[in-house]
Order: structure tokens, then sequence, then C-alpha cells
């Protein structure tokens, strides 16, 4: 029975609680075991720190492939159309195959650039420009599909858009271009430079994945969408803070594709650019603080602050696609009240982040680690 659980198309929400306390399970015995060496054989605690820290990431990579296949499974199937009165005529080819394409160009087009950039430095600009073409014109043509999508389907529900809720189609374009100027806006406030090479796109890759491992790991779950996890956030938000802001949001934007295809919430193509890519994106705020000089130049008040920052834009994304997308859900409250409680969700995910993040940067370990990473 168990076994055909785990076969069928939902596969994921049975095998969700397995991989949480295997997690906890994983965690906890990599911390004991920490502890005992640091205070038994203090030498040894370097190197097990580094150890522990690359099998955590093989574990996670692992989890990530597992659960990226088993979504696929899910949101494919006949039964979880019918179940979320989702038409799979329209919802394949116009939604969850577009996202499919995007992401796949997209990391295709990374793993590329990486390895012309090695190989073929002369090279490495005119794969810029191809690559970053070929991904733009893949974005576009799934805000196409989302369009059409929501014109056929959604448009004329009688839910979404009704005498009582309506989707603001004209205020959720207008907010969705006001977050991508305030992030990338912000981003630029970091004087590094957006350029990656083989190591950058290597950590990113890594990163990404971890990060939607973890996404599966759900201390609570939001009614309408959304969740609190085990610091699903913390590896992008690391990546930022390591290799600045402006690939932070970059890959936070890529992290955000890959969360759509986890749980497809979407209705409109400026609510999904909101609600994934945009939201997470504002993550990568959380190394924009790292460069300054202050008088307090600690690592952990300046990926603090950024974190903060980057928490504040995604929770700002929200709001708004809660107020203009899914005002039916306010159910006649406020919808401005409605929203703004809704997702301070996102406040308790982020305190968790901030928690985590402060700890590993106040391990020398740790420390050395990203100074290594730095200088190769």
């Amino acid at each position: 029975m168990f076994l055909h659980s785990l076969l069928s198309t939902y596969a994921v929400e049975t095998f969700e609680p397995i991989a949480l306390w295997m997690t906890v399970g994983v965690l906890v015995q990599a911390i004991l075991t920490g502890t005992i060496l640091f205070f038994v054989k203090k030498d040894a605690f370097g190197g097990y720190a580094k150890s522990a820290a690359y099998g955590l990431a093989a574990y996670l990579l692992v989890l990530a492939i597992v659960f990226f296949s088993l979504d696929i499974a899910k949101n494919y199937s006949d039964s979880y159309a019918e179940e979320n009165w989702l038409d799979k005529g329209s919802l394949v080819p116009l939604v969850l195959t577009p996202l499919l394409v995007f992401s796949c160009l997209s990391l295709g087009g990374l793993i590329t650039y990486g390895l012309i950039a090695k190989h073929k430095p002369v090279w490495k600009k005119r794969t810029a420009i191809t690559v970053g073409a070929v991904c733009g014109i893949a974005l576009v043509a799934t805000l196409v599909c989302l369009s059409v999508y929501y014109e056929r389907k959604i448009a004329n529900d009688g839910y979404y858009n009704s005498n009582t809720a309506s989707v603001q189609q004209l205020a959720l374009y207008i907010a969705a271009l006001i977050a991508v100027a305030i992030i990338v806006g912000l981003s630029f406030l970091d004087k590094q430079k957006l350029s990656f090479n083989a190591r950058s796109l290597a950590y990113a890759g890594i990163c990404v994945a971890m990060s939607y491992a973890l996404s599966y790991i759900k201390l609570w779950d939001m009614p309408q969408g959304g969740s609190i996890t085990l610091v699903s956030l913390l590896p992008v938000m690391l990546y930022a803070y390591i290799f600045g802001a402006k690939k932070g949001v970059f890959v936070g934007f890529a992290y955000g594709v890959l969360q759509a295809l986890q749980d497809p919430w979407l209705i409109h193509p400026a609510q999904f650019l909101l609600d994934y890519p945009v939201a997470f994106a504002a993550a990568g705020l959380a190394g924009l603080f790292r460069p300054l000089k202050t008088r307090s130049s600690l690592p952990q008040v300046k990926f603090t602050i950024g974190a903060i920052l980057g928490g504040i834009m995604r929770f700002a994304c929200h709001v708004l696609s809660g107020v203009f997308a899914f005002e039916a859900y306010a159910e006649g409250q406020n919808v401005w009240a409605y929203s703004l409680a809704y997702n301070s969700y996102v406040f308790i995910d982020v305190a968790l982040v901030i928690a985590v993040g402060i700890f590993l940067l106040s391990s020398p370990s740790f420390g050395r680690t990203v100074e290594q990473i730095e200088c190769n």
C-alpha cells in the first residue's frame, strides 16, 4: 500500500513528511556530531564542518531532483487537473509546458555560458548575448501563454471576476513593473559586476537546488498558497551575500520560476511575476550591504539587514498580488488588510533564515570557507 502511494501522482504529498523527518534527522545527527567534536577533539572540528556541509549539499541535491521529478508527474496528471477543477487541455500547453521549457532553456544556457567562459573566453560576450536573447524570448513566450490561459479560463469564470471581486489587470502590470524596477535598482547599488564564471554558475546551481529541496520541508502550509519552510531561502541569500546582490537577484529570479513549477497557482501573467520570479528575486538583496564599510563590519549584521530588506520586498510583492489578483479570497473583507495579514507569514520564514544565517556566519570555519570560495 505504501509503495503504491509513492508511485501515484500524489507521491509529492506522500514523500513530503518523510523528507521532513529525514532532513531533521540528518541535521540533528550532524549538529550532535559537530558539538561532540568541538568539545572533545576541537582540532578535527574544522574538517568535519566542511565535510558535513558538502554532505548536506549532496543530500539536498538528490532530494531536489526527486521532488522535481515527482512534481512534474503530479502537475501533468489527469487526476490532479480533475481534483483542482483544471482543464488539462489548457493547463499543460499554456502553463506547465512553457514554464518547463523556460526553466530548461535557462539552465542549459547558464551551463553553456559557464563552459564557454572557462574554455573559450573570447566567445564569452557573444554567448552571453545569445543566451540572454533566448531566455528573454522564452520568458516573453511564457507570459503570452499565461495571458491566453487567463483569457480562456479565468477572465470570465465568475469567481476571480464577479460582481464582488475582480482581477485588476492594469494595476497588476504597474505593480510588477514597479517591483522589478525597485529590486533591480537596489541591486545596482552593489558595485560588483554581473558577470558569471564557471565557479559562480556552479555555486548558483547548487544553491538553487538546495533551496528548491528545502522548500518542500514545510513547517506550516498556508490555505491559499505559500508556506513557512525549513530555511529554504538560506542558500540563495548566502549565495547573494558571497557573490553580490546583482548575481543574487538573478539567481533568486531563477529559483522563483522553479517555485512556479512546484505548485502553479497562476491566474495572470503579472501575478505570476509578482508571486514567483520577482518575489524570490528580492532574496538576492541579502548581499547588498556586504561591501559597505560601516562602524560595525560584522557579517552577521550586514547579512541580517540585507535579508530583512529582501524579506520586505518579497512581502510587498505578495501583498500587491493578493490585493490586485486574489480579491475573491477576501470574501468581503478589506482586501488590503486581508492581504497584509495573510502574507505576514513571510516574516516568520525570513526570521528563521536570519537566525540560521547568523549562526553560520558566526562560525570561523564557515568564514574561512567563504574566503576560499572568493579566492578560488
